[in-house]
């Protein structure tokens, strides 16, 4: 037996429905599941970009190796001029990365 038993039919005009269709899509999910889950109140969230991914990945990457010289540094109890300049240079990568 259907858990649905109960039909709702809904006309909309080509405005509406390619609106529907660009929401839908965006949340990853088809026109149904996106009506079912606003008509419950959910709070839909848009699918990410695709490459956020992939930027997460290379700013763990990064932060990974700031981790690394921080660790050094502290054992050390000193900093040269060239780990300071590292570290300036993956902090630029990842700005860089972020406004991409």
């Amino acid at each position: 037996m259907r858990t649905r038993n109960k039909r709702f039919s809904l006309w909309l005009n080509e405005k509406e429905f390619a609106h529907l269709t660009k929401q839908a899509e965006t949340s990853s999910l088809n026109k149904e599941a996106f009506i079912r889950k606003l008509i419950m109140g959910a709070d839909i969230q848009p699918r990410p970009p695709d490459n956020v991914v992939q930027l997460i990945r290379e700013i763990n990457f990064i932060g990974n190796n700031i981790n690394q010289i921080a660790k050094k540094v502290n054992t050390e109890n000193n900093v040269s001029q060239s780990q300071l300049e590292e570290i300036l240079h993956l902090l630029g990568e990842i700005y860089r990365e972020v406004k991409r």
